[in-house]
C-alpha cells in the first residue's frame, strides 16, 4: 500500500505529458519562435517561493498575475510553497482551471479576508467550533495539538466558514495538465533533536505523500492512516487542507507565542471569550526586530498559556496534546526495513546530513509518528523537491526574498547540484529586483531567477516605462521590512491600501524584468538542443 522507489509516480508522468500542450506553446508566444519546439527541446520551468506569514501570501498574488501577463505561467510545469504561499496556492487551486483564468477575482477574494478584522475568529460560536473538531479529529485516532487548533483559526481567518477541500481534491486542477504541478512542503523531525541535527524533507502533492530520502510515497488520500510494514492497517479519512497548512506554515505563530504580550495576555483572554482591549487582527505587537531568533527545536520556545477555569476552556484543554509547535500524524514507513547497504544508496546520500543517519535504529521507520514542522524552522526554501534528478528541472523562478545563501551552501554540503550565487557587497546591502545566475559554472545546474521582494523602480514606476505623476508617488511607498511596517510578520490584518500595494509590487518587479525572463527561458532551451545533439 505504499510505493517504494525513487521516480516520479505514474501519475505526474502522466502530467507531465499533458502539460507540455499547455508550455510548448506558451514557450512559442514568449520566445517569438516560428516553430513550435520539440518535446525534448522545451525546458522544465517551476515557479519557487519562499515564507513569509501574511506577507508572502499578498505577494505571491501579484508576482503570479505578473506571470500570467507575460504568458509565463503557461511555461511552468511545477508551483512550490512552503509557510504563507501555500496558503495562497491552495486557495488557488480550489478553481480546477485558475491559471487560465484572470486572476483579478481571486486578488479581490483573498483581498476580503485579509482586510477583515479577525476578533469574530476568536468568538464563542467560533470556540465551540474548533472543540468540536478537534474531538473528532481526536475519536478518528489523530494526536491532536496547538498546530491543529491554529489550524482551524487561520481557516477562519482566511475563508468564510468551513472548507472542506481537501489536497487530494486538487487532482482536478491539473488532470488535463492546465495548471502547474503544485508542491508543498514539510520538515519531519526528532523529538529530542533540534532541526539542525536531524530533519527529513517531505512533499506533498495532490498525488501522494512522501520522504525522498527513504524514496518511500502514500496516496495523498492515505496519508494520515495506520500503516505497518508498508501494509494499510486502519483508514483514517484525509484530513481537511486548513489542517495541513498549518503544518506546511506556522512559524508565524511561534514568532507569536514568543511574544508575551500574545501569549499571557491576549490569547487566554481570547481562547475564554473575554473581550480585549484594541482592535485584534491589527498589529498587536512592538517588536524589537522583524524577525526575532527562534530555537532549533519547536518545543523549546518560551512561552506559556494559561487557559482560563470553565467547561470550554477545560474542554479545549482536554483535547490539545503537551507538545505545542509539532504535528504528528501516523507514520507510514512504521515497520519497513532499511537496507544493509542503504548509506551507499547515492539517493538516500543527497538528502543525509546527521550523524544520525549512520543508526538505522534511529531513523525514521522505527518511529510511531512523523513529527512535521515548518520547513522555515531549517531553511526558508522550498527548492528541495525540484532539485529531485527525475524532474529534470531546468529554469526555476525563486520568488520572495528568503535565504539564498543558506540554500547555496546546503546544496554544496549535500552535493546537489544548484548554480552559484554570488552577489556583490553592494548588492547584499541594496538588492536590485531581480538577478539572473545562469549555472554555466556549474553543469547540469539549472538558470535560476532570483527575486528579491523589494521595493526598487516601483517607487517612481506605477508600470514599467510608465512613470508615476506627483500625485501617485505614495502609492509607490510600500514600507516592506522597517519597524513600522505595515507587512510585519506580527500582521495578521492589513488594511486595503497596504494590500492592494503589496500586490501591485509583486506583479510590477515581475513585469518590469520581462527582459531577464526571456533571455533565461532562451538559455534554457539553447542547452536542450545542445544536450540532445
Amino acid at each position: 500500500d505504499v510505493r517504494l522507489g525513487f521516480d516520479l509516480c505514474v501519475q505526474e508522468q502522466d502530467f507531465l505529458c499533458k502539460r507540455k500542450n499547455y508550455v510548448i506553446p506558451a514557450l512559442k508566444n514568449v520566445l517569438q519562435l516560428e516553430q513550435d519546439l520539440l518535446d525534448h527541446e522545451a525546458p522544465v520551468v517551476a515557479v519557487m517561493t519562499t515564507g513569509g506569514g501574511m506577507r508572502s501570501l499578498t505577494a505571491l498574488y501579484g508576482s503570479l498575475r505578473g506571470l500570467k501577463k507575460l504568458n509565463v505561467l503557461d511555461c511552468a510545469t511545477y508551483l512550490t510553497g512552503l509557510s504563507g504561499t501555500t496558503w495562497t496556492m491552495s486557495n488557488l487551486y480550489r478553481d480546477a482551471d485558475w491559471s487560465q483564468k484572470d486572476l483579478d477575482k481571486q486578488i479581490s477574494e483573498a483581498r476580503k479576508h485579509m482586510t477583515k478584522c479577525k476578533i469574530n475568529s476568536f468568538s464563542l460560536e467560533y470556540l465551540k467550533f474548533y472543540k468540536k473538531q478537534l474531538c473528532q479529529r481526536k475519536r478518528e485516532g489523530r494526536k491532536t495539538s496547538f498546530i491543529d487548533l491554529w489550524g482551524l483559526v487561520l481557516e477562519s481567518f482566511l475563508h468564510d466558514g468551513k472548507d472542506n477541500h481537501r489536497l487530494s481534491d486538487q487532482q482536478q486542477a491539473i488532470d488535463r495538465g492546465q495548471n502547474p504541478l503544485p508542491i508543498y512542503t514539510a520538515v519531519n523531525v526528532k523529538n529530542n533533536y533540534s532541526t539542525l541535527d536531524f530533519k527529513e524533507w517531505v512533499e506533498f502533492t495532490p498525488y501522494e505523500v512522501g520522504l525522498q530520502k527513504y524514496g518511500v510515497f502514500v496516496r495523498t488520500e492515505d496519508f494520515g492512516s495506520e500503516f505497518f510494514m508498508g501494509r494499510l492497517m486502519k483508514k483514517v479519512p484525509e484530513s481537511r487542507i486548513c489542517f495541513l497548512e498549518v503544518w506546511f506554515g506556522h512559524l508565524h505563530l511561534l514568532v507569536l507565542l514568543k511574544e508575551k504580550t500574545f501569549g499571557v495576555y491576549y490569547l487566554p483572554r481570547l481562547l475564554a471569550g473575554w473581550p480585549c482591549p484594541g482592535q485584534v487582527g491589527f498589529t498587536i505587537f512592538s517588536p524589537a526586530e522583524e524577525e526575532p531568533p527562534l530555537p532549533a527545536k519547536a518545543q523549546e520556545l518560551r512561552t506559556r498559556l494559561f487557559t482560563p477555569p470553565g467547561p470550554l476552556g477545560s474542554a479545549l484543554r482536554a483535547v490539545l496534546a503537551d507538545r505545542v509547535c509539532i504535528a504528528q500524524e501516523h507514520n507510514f514507513l512504521r515497520g519497513l526495513q532499511i537496507h544493509s547497504d542503504y548509506l551507499e544508496n547515492p539517493h538516500f546520500c543527497r538528502w543525509k546530513d546527521t550523524v544520525l543517519d549512520t543508526f538505522p535504529n534511529q531513523l525514521t521507520q522505527s518511529d510511531e509518528f512523523l513529527s512535521l514542522v515548518d520547513t522555515g524552522f531549517f531553511i526558508n526554501t522550498s527548492v528541495m523537491p525540484l532539485l529531485k534528478p527525475e524532474r529534470k528541472v531546468d529554469v526555476i523562478l525563486h520568488l520572495n526574498y528568503s535565504a539564498l545563501d543558506q540554500t547555496c551552501k546546503y546544496c554544496s554540503e549535500q552535493g546537489i547540484i544548484f548554480p552559484r550565487v554570488d552577489l556583490s557587497e553592494e548588492d547584499r546591502k541594496n538588492l536590485k529586483e531581480c538577478y539572473l545566475f545562469d549555472g554555466a559554472e556549474t553543469p547540469g545546474a539549472p538558470v535560476l531567477l532570483f527575486f528579491p521582494l523589494v521595493n526598487d523602480t516601483f517607487q517612481k514606476y506605477k508600470a514599467p516605462g510608465q512613470k508615476r505623476s506627483e500625485s501617485e508617488m505614495e502609492d509607490g511607498k510600500v514600507d516592506l521590512y522597517g519597524c513600522c511596517s505595515p507587512y510585519s510578520t506580527y500582521s495578521l490584518q492589513y488594511s486595503e491600501k497596504a494590500y492592494d500595494r503589496l500586490v501591485q509590487l509583486g506583479e510590477y518587479n515581475i513585469l518590469n524584468n520581462e527582459d531577464l525572463i526571456i533571455q533565461a527561458l532562451r538559455t534554457a532551451v539553447a542547452r536542450k538542443r545542445q544536450i540532445k545533439n
